[in-house]
């Protein structure tokens, strides 16, 4: 950290005060205290101050805070503010005050443990660390605690060692001296420790240690030493039995390669399942947390044993029974949310047709849990017998009990993949079925009984709604008629209504049964419940969208009705009622278009008119802004399919009604979300009816000039974005003229945009200058040869510059696009050069150097101070790529202007050795005419870190199947990816097999180390679930050993090579083609070219020995499925607003990296079954984010690798 400058010393009285202030509650006194802490905690001078409040008798907040700032200054400062020969007395005085705090307070004691580590840590000549702390705190039995806590807390400071000041190799250097080289040092302490008294054998601290070391020690120094008796006994002994547990589960953990780990896993199988008989004991006692306890040790150990138990199903019984039990005990549903993940893993193995015997073993066992489940789901029977309050007014339980029913969900959908689905809707029905003979007599106007026991089976049928077929003939058509029978109880209607709602696919394929349930549907409108209306206008959605061919004829009916309703129903409701009447309209004869949109919009234009007269409050104009969606939601579904030339019946009736908006426009002009909702309306027409929407063009584009120039809101601009694309010179059916004059309407919205950008300030208009550089984007997409060569470019130009002074995320990323974009055109790889003649392309690249001569050196000083002072880390990337694109065109100037921007920069802000080690190393590029791959260097300074453009280097690590943190590692990545999440566990057997080679992508630390460094930065901060190292631990790459580095790292993403001999022999590939499989690289950093530089190393090791492959092969998803999943996921339609910029996809990527098209044959079927799938011409996948199953039209693209 910089110095505190003036403010040299701080005294001792002073500070405790400070702290001491800290617990009033005034709050002006509070802030002066906070800052003058801050200052203390920064000071070189504070190292006394904070060992003498240690030394002192102070009260323990005072002394937990000198505490956590001597942790702080050891992490951050000590490198640069502790000289390294007074580093050995600054250990011997935390030795000291660990002794005086030995006894307590522990959290004091911790940290004081936690300094220590991480001194040792950066002592670099401190190489017998264990033996000499153990010798100075071992002289009185009350300094155990702090040789326990600092074992403990070692490890963890050792894997979290990228926070402190080393280099990759000090670091790997400090972790094999403090913890591989003491492995069985510490298994050997830890034993004398155990064995020195009974106390200290249920010591939760010596679990603790055990536990933490278990990551660095090989599991079966553990297993098989006396810990294990110690482990095992402090799980059934009140002392330490959560500890213990813990302890217990990591060991377990350890051993999830179950190949690996067979002679591991006899050892502690029978000690583990000798624990059931404790489950009914603890369950007797009502002792909640050693039922916890027991279950995370039953499911952890089942669940890392799932490949296992389904390979030896009834070996393993007793273990799937005792997990089973946990669940059935469960009175209170405390723990059988552990149970789930195992649930879950099981099926991934049952499902598969290796293991059909083994599910017939197990399929007992899944249709228990169903029952156990259909318990658990039901409401509590409230302790008052106010069925009003089932939770007796704790709606935090009560929102904690709707999550936990949707978790239940997930496990009856695994359950139902192995029973089958007729199977699991039988029980849903039988449960109804007895509910009914039970007490359906019993029901009248005021009390439905047990009515839990109906509206637990009704939720579950729910849940399984999104895996039961549309063509399940069995359960289903004896379920439906019930539920339209269902009784007048709120919760049951509620329900019932949900799964109607979630049939309706089902419905569709059966059209008999589509009657009675619409009509409960409607007649549910009269319900006095909001929650049932709402369910209700949600159905209403679902069953005019899935049945809306059958609903065609009942279009007449369905106006009245919704005309009825919509004045009801919240604005939520309203939409989605809309959305579904629309949908029927939107199948009808295109000759009815015009005369239902008359039918169904003109009561809603009425209505806005009578909303806009009496709009007078902002209350009154949001709902006027709310009810303007309604209008756009038919602009968006109800598209005819119109022959080109031929009269748009919706483009006819929207003509009609465009003068009412634009006056409602015209008189709510200073009120945002108005003007947002009818350019949003205006956007969707452009989209839907496209160039058909050219009577309307004049017109609409005299409003939106004249609403930009009142308003100054960007919405105008985001409109004229979209007319800009869909009447590009590239579109069918547009003429010259109207190229031209749409053109020309464009550049005078650029010059509007540029006068307002003279009178203000970017603070005073942030989302406009977002929508101007969106617009820019477009701009130059398709119109490069117009807009660079005009008069505009250079003020567009100074504009984005002046832009970058803001520090709001979105306007910045638009700006820096653009930039990125423009910048292009100087290089040698325009973000667009389709129909650009050579010559055009030359002369524009030109142009673009011209003008960076004379105005780049302001574009690079401010991209630096933003980069280092004020940009969001959103932004860093971006920033990063027109920096490189800077130093690749003007590198000389570029690096002046960097080192111009250093010298300006506050004092403080960065530390001059990081500042001198820049300039040197961007001199040495230039100087060797190395600018193409100059690297921006990491720039520190205490209040920010700029990043590295996105120029650094890969390495490949291999995945380890047998490390449970690499596999929770994958799974976080796949869920990041989106897709293949449950694959996981199959990917272990298969790579554990020799099968399937994965890799994990990492940042590499050789010449790219600062770029990697940045990367890293921009990487952990997007993604907290990442920042924990991972070791390089896999003993094997395929079926070639290796000798695994134990190396820490950190992985950005990863990339596979699979075999399928079958689909080489049905494409004519030669024998030996590999296949590149689950490209995955961090969202927070791509565009940097790193899954480039992963697909050129794959590439290089796949020509190589042992593979030697002449080619390698890949399938994804066709350009044209990308963009329709990019534009449904993003706008909820087909395709994207005419606004929004350009989809990536993966097909057109791998084309760029040289990969060509191959045909599919028409005789794939074998070969699709071998891979268990119907066809090779589609994924089914299922949707994380809905559950729905959808089919991903696949292309399959080759490279040969011989040239």
């Amino acid at each position: 950290m910089a110095a505190n400058g003036a403010q040299d010393s701080f005294s001792l009285s002073d500070v405790l005060a400070a702290v001491m202030t800290m617990r009033s509650g005034e709050q002006d006194a509070k802030k002066k205290a906070h800052a003058y802490l801050e200052s203390f905690q920064k000071s070189k001078t504070s190292w006394g101050t904070i060992i003498g409040i240690l030394q002192s008798k102070a009260e323990p907040e005072a002394t937990l805070f000198a505490a956590i700032t001597l942790r702080g200054k050891i992490t951050y400062d000590l490198a640069t503010q502790v000289p390294t020969t007074e580093l050995p007395a600054l250990r011997n005085q935390i030795l000291m005050l660990l002794k005086e705090f030995a006894v307590g307070p522990k959290p004091i004691r911790v940290q004081l443990c936690v300094c220590l580590a991480i001194l040792a840590i950066q002592m670099k000549d401190w190489n017998d660390v264990l033996p000499s702390v153990v010798q100075s705190l071992s002289d009185s039995p009350e300094s155990h605690a702090c040789i326990l806590d600092f074992l403990r807390v070692l490890p963890e400071e050792v894997t979290e060692g990228r926070k402190i000041t080393l280099s990759e190799d000090d670091l790997a250097d400090r972790s094999k001296v403090l913890l591989a080289d003491n492995t069985d040092r510490v298994v050997q302490l830890l034993i004398n420790y155990s064995q020195s008294s009974p106390a200290a054998a249920r010591n939760p601290q010596l679990m603790e240690c055990i536990t933490s070391w278990l990551r660095e020690v090989p599991v079966g120094s553990i297993v098989n030493s006396p810990l294990l008796d110690v482990v095992f006994n402090g799980v059934i002994a009140d002392d330490c039995s959560q500890e213990a547990s813990e302890c217990l589960c990591v060991m377990i953990r350890e051993t999830r390669d179950v190949d690996e780990s067979q002679e591991h896993i006899q050892i502690l199988f029978p000690r583990i399942v000798n624990l059931q008989p404790r489950i009914a004991i603890v369950v007797e006692e009502e002792d909640t947390e050693a039922l916890k306890a027991l279950t995370k040790v039953f499911a952890t150990a089942a669940e890392c044993w799932a490949v296992a138990i389904a390979r030896q199903p009834s070996h393993f019984r007793l273990l799937v029974d005792a997990v089973l039990e946990c669940a059935a005990r469960d009175k209170d549903q405390d723990v059988i949310e552990y149970t789930f993940p195992f649930w879950y893993e099981l099926k991934q193995y049952l499902v598969l047709e290796r293991y059909i015997q083994s599910r017939l073993e197990l399929v007992d066992v899944y249709s228990k849990l169903v029952d156990i489940l259909l318990k658990h789901l039901q409401y509590p029977r409230p302790d008052s017998g106010n069925e009003g309050d089932l939770f007796d007014g704790d709606r935090e339980q009560e929102e904690k009990f709707r999550e936990f029913r949707h978790q239940m969900g997930d496990t009856l959908k695994d359950s139902c993949e192995v029973m089958g689905v007729t199977e699991c809707l039988t029980k849903v029905l039988s449960a109804i079925q007895i509910w009914m003979q039970n007490h359906a007599s019993q029901v009248n106007d005021t009390n439905v009984p047990n009515w839990q026991e109906l509206e637990a089976p009704l939720f579950a049928m729910r849940a399984l709604g999104r895996i039961v077929d549309r063509d399940e003939e069995i359960v289903l058509p004896q379920l439906m008629p019930l539920l339209v029978q269902i009784p007048n109880h709120e919760k049951l209607k509620f329900a019932t209504i949900m799964v109607l709602g979630r049939y309706t696919e089902w419905t569709a394929a059966h059209p008999e049964y589509l009657e009675p349930q619409f009509n409960y549907i409607v007649n549910a409108f009269q319900a006095d419940s909001k929650e049932i209306v709402r369910a209700a206008a949600l159905a209403i959605k679902f069953f005019c969208t899935d049945c809306r061919d059958l609903l065609s004829g009942q279009v007449l009916q369905l106006q009245t009705f919704y005309d009825q309703v919509l004045d009801k129903l919240p604005n939520q409701s309203k939409e989605e009622v809309t959305d579904g009447v629309s949908s029927v309209v939107a199948v009808q004869p295109a000759d009815q278009t015009y005369t239902l949109l008359k039918m169904y919009c003109d009561p809603l234009i009425q209505r806005l008119m009578t909303m806009a007269n009496q709009a007078t409050d902002k209350e009154s104009k949001i709902a006027l802004a709310e009810h303007l969606q309604l209008i756009t939601v038919f602009v968006q579904n109800v598209t005819p399919a119109v022959n080109p030339g031929d009269v748009n019946p919706a483009v006819k009736y929207w003509q009609e009604v465009f003068s009412i908006l634009s006056t409602v426009l015209e008189n709510f002009l200073d009120f945002t979300p108005i003007c947002e909702r009818i350019c949003r309306c205006w956007r969707n027409m452009i989209v839907s009816y496209r160039t058909a929407m050219a009577p309307l063009l004049p017109e609409m584009a005299n409003k939106l000039a004249s609403g930009f120039t009142t308003s100054r809101e960007g919405c105008f601009l985001w409109v004229t974005g979209t007319i800009l694309r869909e009447f590009s010179e590239d579109r069918d059916n547009v003429d010259q003229t109207t190229t031209e004059n749409i053109y020309s309407f464009f550049e005078a919205q650029a010059t509007a945009f540029l006068r307002v950008m003279t009178e203000l300030q970017p603070t005073d208009l942030p989302d406009a200058i977002d929508d101007f550089f969106r617009l820019m984007i477009d701009a130059l997409l398709y119109y490069p040869q117009k807009l660079i060569p005009s008069t505009l470019l250079v003020p567009i130009f100074e504009a984005a510059i002046y832009a970058l002074t803001l520090e709001q995320r979105d306007p910045l990323v638009s700006t820096l696009h653009f930039l990125r974009d423009l910048l292009s055109y100087g290089g040698n790889n325009p973000a667009s050069s389709e129909g650009l003649p050579e010559a055009a392309a030359q002369q524009i690249k030109g142009m673009i150097l011209n003008m960076l001569q004379s105005h780049g050196l302001g574009l690079v000083k401010q991209v630096m101070a933003g980069m280092m002072l004020t940009f969001p880390r959103d932004c860093f990337a971006d920033g990063s790529g027109v920096l490189l694109a800077l130093f690749e065109m003007i590198p000389a100037q570029t690096a002046e202007s960097v080192a111009q921007t250093i010298q300006l920069l506050p004092e403080g802000t960065v530390n001059p050795v990081e500042a001198n080690r820049l300039m040197t190393k961007i001199k040495e590029r230039l100087s060797t005419d190395d600018a193409s791959n100059l690297r921006h260097q990491t720039v520190m300074g205490s209040h920010a870190t700029t990043t590295a453009a996105t120029g650094a280097g890969i390495a490949l690590v291999p995945w380890d199947p047998a490390s449970d943190r690499h596999a929770e590692r994958m799974t976080t990545q796949r869920h990041a990816c989106g897709w293949d999440v449950d694959k996981v566990s199959h990917w272990r057997e298969r790579v554990a097999a020799g099968d399937k080679l994965l890799f994990w992508v990492v940042l590499s630390s050789g010449d790219g180390n600062d770029a990697a460094e940045v990367l890293f930065v921009k990487h952990t901060a997007e993604c907290a679930a990442e920042r924990e190292s991972l070791l390089d631990t896999a003993a094997r790459v395929g079926r070639t050993a290796r000798k695994a580095t134990g190396d820490a790292f950190i992985p950005i993403g990863h990339i596979a090579l699979d075999e399928y001999p079958a689909r080489n022999v049905l494409f004519g590939l030669p024998a030996a083609t590999l296949w590149i499989k689950s490209l995955y690289i961090s969202k927070a950093i791509r565009s940097g070219g790193l899954g480039r530089k992963a697909m050129a190393q794959v590439e290089a090791m796949a020509a190589a020995p042992p593979f030697c492959s002449a080619a390698l092969a890949l399938d994804t998803r066709s350009s044209e499925c990308e963009r329709r999943t990019a534009s449904q996921s993003l706008y909820g339609t087909d395709e994207p607003p005419a606004d929004a910029p350009p989809v990536q996809t993966n097909q057109a990527w791998y084309a760029r990296q040289d990969y060509k098209d191959m045909v599919l044959p028409e005789k794939e079927e074998a070969c699709a079954r071998v891979e268990g799938r119907e066809s090779l011409g589609y994924y089914a996948m299922t949707d994380p984010e809905t559950g729905e199953s959808v089919e991903l039209p696949t292309v399959y693209m080759y490279k040969m690798l011989d040239g």
